[in-house]
């Protein structure tokens, strides 16, 4: 029976509150933001740590790391924090901390050696260093997508489309981008945008999630079970907002994926909806 499960007696003091990889990950991108703009030379961080074609080409391949967790504003961290918020944790709980934080770091370092090839075939337009932890995160939104291919959001908070059409989004802004270099309309849309480790941060994040379902993996040859998805609040649609569904559902749809997760990961791995939908299912039980 469901309440018989141990992970079903857990008191509800037990869901503190726990540090994620998605959270150590902003928190890491907040303090090196702050270190860079009130304790590192400026000359010392554009020498040998923003990514460039003169870096590499001096051994400094530290820097495909370094320029990923760099950022060139407020604003510039801000949205990029807020977009792996938002799509970080429930790839996360798909995947499992390992395997997500190397989605992360190879869809950066994969992005940034992609505009290190562009800076080398194609000096005159993207031989500029290149900050910031856009193309990791583009891999975090790339397997979301396909994770989660028929998820409704609300892009921009407003216009309503799946996950799969913003993935189709992205594709073609960083092929304009790449296409007309010089564009002076393409500048004024999207700003100094680094095309090329958006695109490769996206392909990236394609490929894992492929080789991720096709049983594929670096430290287990488990394959993962894809499972289902709760929007958080600020992608909700109205439709997703209809009529309850049965306990039967409830319980099949929603809470035995959990079950299966922590059965696989541990609690410790569960999201804070996660946690909120197994304690709801625990009281409900409590009631029969």
């Amino acid at each position: 029976m469901l309440e018989n499960r141990d992970y079903m007696r857990q008191s509800p003091e037990s869901y503190g509150f726990q540090w994620t990889a998605t959270m150590t990950l902003i928190a890491i991108n907040v303090a090196a933001f702050l270190l860079q703009h009130t304790v590192i030379p400026h000359d010392f961080e554009a020498r040998y740590l923003n990514l460039s074609a003169f870096g590499i080409s001096h051994g400094f391949v530290w820097q495909l790391l370094t320029f990923q967790f760099l950022h060139g504003g407020f604003g510039h961290i801000l949205f990029n924090c807020l977009t792996l918020y938002m799509f970080g944790r429930a790839v996360e709980s798909a995947l499992g901390i390992t395997r997500y934080l190397l989605l992360y770091l190879s869809s950066g370092i994969f992005g940034g050696l992609l505009h290190i090839f562009a800076a080398f075939v194609w000096p005159g337009y993207f031989n500029i260093p290149v900050v910031g932890a856009s193309a990791g995160i583009f891999g975090v939104v790339a397997a979301f997508a396909m994770l989660f291919p028929d998820q409704p959001l609300l892009f921009m908070f407003v216009i309503k489309m799946q996950a799969r059409t913003l993935l189709w989004i992205e594709l073609i802004i960083t092929a304009l981008g790449i296409a007309f270099p010089a564009s002076e309309f393409i500048a004024s849309l999207f700003g100094n945008t680094a095309h090329t480790a958006h695109l490769g941060g996206i392909l990236a994040g394609l490929a894992f999630i492929r080789l991720h379902e096709s049983g594929w993996s670096l430290f287990s040859a488990r394959r993962t079970v894809r499972p289902n998805f709760t929007a958080p609040p600020w992608a909700r649609t109205k439709t997703e907002r209809s009529a309850p569904p049965r306990p039967e559902e409830f319980i099949s749809q929603e809470v035995d994926p959990i079950l299966d997760k922590i059965s696989a990961h541990g609690i410790q791995s569960l999201t804070e909806q996660e946690r909120k939908t197994l304690e709801a299912a625990r009281s409900k039980m409590a009631k029969r």
